[in-house]
């Protein structure tokens, strides 16, 4: 692990912090532009250029709206529940690698050995608040589960039946969905060795992407994301037309009920950064990445510039979708969890062990996931035929509209 430097460190805390808030700033008024493309409209244009100030004037705005606490709510937990989702969201961020990186050494056979790659290492660049962390992928997911605790915590305080309603959806939906995202990596870390990000990358860039040998394993982890993100067409802990607006039916438009909102969104960041790192390669593009060479400032920035591209399209993928895809029931999102998802999961990891057991080539293991995904399918055509309602003869349809012509008017 590189050593610790508490200016670089804090330079780092700063920079992803800033980041994040910026880009979550604007991933408002970029959602808004989607929607007003989707839909045929203009969209922000009104304050600042091209509505580039947007962001500025509705922060402004949140931060001087008066915050009222009902009387009726719980306050300690009322006040609690904003910062647990808006702190569990940031420090996910913390071991994601939002730059180049250089993985930790393979252990080595003598101490002189181990000492001098680790003397390499420690003076390595490592764009991470905390590199080299062997359990990266296991924490990452232990804060990110943390955040159902804010929704809990915020429709149990509030003292309303919607609120709590809206509580109970959510803990039901991210605990379900946390299974399959878990699930679709085991693939990932069979063949990676590794819970490292920085060796999962340094992985694909030597063998090819994971997105090409395990599709399946990427479209669930896509799907669970959705649903650990709230965002549609898996919002139902919000679901305002159903719910008046969810958990947080009791939050004034004040500071509180922006951090709620600010936390989707910066979780929707640390995925996208998730997707891109540990199924497209992370910082690295079929040798696209070497072309300014391996060390030196136009080599740092292309390799920033091909993840913020990856990171970005991910981003922009979730905006499309809400505009796209119609919110599910929540007898059919726990159905896709637990009766689709889950036995999905199983399956592709069964088959991602038995190609690695017996060494076969990665082409096989594409074929396998690729014909396990078409064989659910066609499962669940065959599933959902045999569920629908008979059709009724052409006699029997004659029937039925002489019996109603003869009823009285």
């Amino acid at each position: 692990m590189p050593e610790f430097d508490a200016l670089s460190t804090a330079m780092m805390i700063v920079g992803v912090i800033a980041f994040v808030m910026g880009t979550v700033a604007y991933l408002i008024l970029a959602e808004r532009k989607v929607a007003a493309w989707v839909q045929d409209r203009i969209g922000p244009n009104r304050v600042g250029p091209w509505g580039l100030l947007q962001p500025i004037a509705d922060g402004g705005k949140m931060f001087l709206k008066e915050d009222v606490i009902p009387s009726h709510v719980d306050r300690i937990f009322f006040v609690l529940a904003p910062i647990v989702s808006f702190s569990t969201a940031l420090l996910a961020i913390a071991v994601v690698p939002v730059g180049p990186s250089t993985p930790p050494p393979a252990p080595q056979s003598t101490f002189a050995e181990y000492e001098a790659v680790q003397t390499a290492y420690a003076q390595s660049l490592t764009f991470a608040i905390q590199p080299g962390l062997d359990i990266g992928l296991l924490y990452l997911f232990a804060v990110s589960s943390l955040a159902v605790y804010g929704v809990i915590l915020a429709g149990w305080s509030a003292n309303n039946k919607y609120s709590l309603l809206g509580s109970l959806r959510s803990s039901a939906q991210i605990i379900s969905y946390e299974i399959p995202l878990g699930m679709a990596i085991g693939g990932v870390l069979i063949y990676a060795g590794s819970l490292n990000l920085e060796q999962i990358t340094a992985w694909q860039r030597n063998h090819g992407w994971f997105v090409f040998f395990q599709p399946l394993a990427f479209l669930l982890f896509l799907t669970a994301v959705f649903a650990e993100t709230n965002r549609l067409p898996f919002d139902l802990p919000e679901a305002e037309q159903e719910l008046v607006g969810g958990y947080h039916t009791e939050y004034s438009s004040s500071m509180k009920l922006g951090l709620m909102l600010l936390a989707e969104y910066a979780h929707m960041i640390t995925t996208s950064f998730l997707l891109a790192i540990i199924f497209w390669g992370g910082w690295s593009c079929f040798g696209l990445e070497s072309v300014a060479g391996e060390t030196g400032l136009p080599a740092i920035l292309l390799r920033f510039a091909i993840l913020g591209i990856k990171v970005f399209a991910f981003v922009f993928l979730f905006l499309l979708v809400r505009w796209t895809i119609p919110r599910f029931r929540f007898d059919q999102l726990m159905s896709l969890a637990w009766k689709v998802m889950i036995p999905l999961a199983l399956l592709h990891f069964l088959v991602v062990v038995v190609v690695r057991y017996l060494e076969l080539p990665m082409y096989a293991l594409s074929a396998l996931s690729v014909l396990l995904f078409l064989g659910a399918g066609c499962v669940g055509l065959v599933a959902s035929n045999g569920n629908q309602m008979p059709r009724r003869s052409p006699q029997a349809a004659r029937l039925g509209a002489k019996s109603l012509s003869l009823m009285p008017q």
